[in-house]
């Protein structure tokens, strides 16, 4: 069970990276561009294929992809140093030569940095939108199709005794276990009061009395009623997020209806209109990720160097999320259906799309979002120009940044050799 996991994260690895580069290919083809290579992954070339002017194929190792589009950096202008003192191309020049060298006598329409602000931004963003939709699309799947946990109307426990503390014999029993109910009885009705979530549940039973109140639940398929009197008592009062409400430094409390029962958890079907939000939330938590990337890393690292134990709360790189999918398939325990499991590798693929798309989206070259920037600055230097009648300064030499660039494709890398190395020697561990 633990080699399934393996297997459903390694094929959604693949395609999520194999969708993110047609996202790029696509626009790239209809905008006239030359793409000599299309290939998922790194490294030794195991399978390639050429159609219509592009090689397609695997490499060994599949920790990415890319799509090679001609003539990304433009030449450079009149007046910019191509040396430095050494005598030596520029990191700046060598890009744009090899640019250019992909562009035959002829092809020189085909070049990418001679396409409209529009068409560059649709290219390169088509990489990370395809991410996002796929993430919308298995958020469908998992919020309207299958579920997401909520507290149902389901009693999942009983406790022992009306006592908050610890219970002793002369502690009277709860009235939910006076009146005869049980752990897996759906709750149908309180008081009357129809009820399909946890949250009716909770309202039918604050807005009663101490009196008598016929309640009727669906045990094993049979409907049965039965009576419950509840309890005052004083209990602490809570705000929407289940935090104890304090005033003046104290606890504030209030005498409310008690009848002694736990909600069930399980999948509950949400509504299409769930998806954004679900969206949303995920990208506002992988953005605040990666403003604390820096110090995560370095509090993985110290811990991992110094022998500390592991925060199971802490970043992982791709073999932790292999891991975390192959215990989510492997796990035996009760109540875990299959189902449930389903769920939790849709959800991790989500959140693998989600990522995909937010790291992508940084305005930092040789990522997708660096690119976006690039075509925005041209965008806005053009407009600016035209506006002050000037001469269109053309596109933007984006190759300077090619210091910035092999700066920060080195910050990966290290992140990589860092979370490899954490995740196998000192890994996560769910159950």
């Amino acid at each position: 069970m633990s080699i399934a996991g393996l297997f459903v994260l390694v094929i959604g690895v693949i395609l999520a990276i194999a969708l993110h580069e047609i996202g790029h290919l696509v626009p790239a083809k209809l905008f006239g561009v030359k793409v000599p290579k299309y290939f998922i992954g790194f490294g030794p070339t195991l399978f390639s294929r050429t159609f219509r002017g592009t090689e397609y194929g695997v490499k060994a190792i599949p920790l990415g992809g890319f799509v090679q589009l001609s003539g990304m950096y433009a030449p450079a202008k009149d007046g910019v140093v191509l040396t430095n003192r050494k005598g030596q191309l520029t990191l700046a020049e060598e890009a744009r030569r090899v640019s250019a060298e992909q562009i035959e006598p002829g092809e020189e329409e085909h070049a990418f940095y001679r396409l409209s602000v529009p068409k560059k931004l649709a290219v390169m963003f088509g990489g990370p939108f395809v991410n996002l939709l796929i993430a919308l699309a298995l958020s469908v799947v998992l919020l309207v199709g299958i579920g997401a946990p909520a507290l149902l109307n389901q009693v999942g426990a009983i406790p022992a005794c009306v006592s908050a503390s610890e219970c002793s014999d002369a502690d009277p029993v709860t009235p939910a276990e006076t009146a005869g109910l049980r752990p897996g009885d759906t709750i149908l009705s309180w008081g009357g009061t129809p009820t399909q979530s946890w949250t009716d549940v909770q309202q039918a039973i604050s807005s009663g009395t101490a009196s008598p109140t016929e309640v009727t639940v669906d045990r094993d398929g049979d409907t049965i009623s039965l009576t419950v009197t509840p309890v005052m008592l004083e209990r602490p009062v809570v705000d929407e997020d289940g935090q104890v409400v304090l005033e003046n430094g104290e606890e504030l409390t209030q005498v409310v209806p008690y009848v002694g029962i736990a909600p069930a958890i399980g999948l509950e079907r949400q509504s299409i209109t769930a998806v954004p939000g679900y969206i949303g939330d995920m990208l506002w938590r992988t953005a605040g990720v990666i403003v604390r990337l820096p110090q995560q890393l370095w509090s993985l690292t110290t811990d991992f160097v110094t022998g500390q134990e592991r925060d199971q709360s802490s970043i992982v790189g791709i073999i932790g999320v292999a891991q975390v999918a192959g215990q989510i398939t492997g796990a035996d325990i009760d109540g875990y259906s299959a189902t449930e499991k389903t769920a939790d590798l849709i959800n991790l693929l989500i959140a693998l799309n989600v990522s995909l798309f937010a790291f992508n989206m940084l305005p930092l070259l040789p990522l997708d979002g660096g690119h976006i920037t690039g075509a925005l600055y041209e965008g806005a230097r053009r407009r600016w120009a035209a506006m002050r009648g000037r001469p269109d300064p053309g596109p933007a030499d984006t190759a300077r940044l090619m210091p910035l660039s092999y700066a920060v494709a080195g910050a990966f890398i290290l992140m990589t050799v860092i979370l490899i190395v954490v995740d196998i020697f000192n890994p996560i561990t769910l159950y």
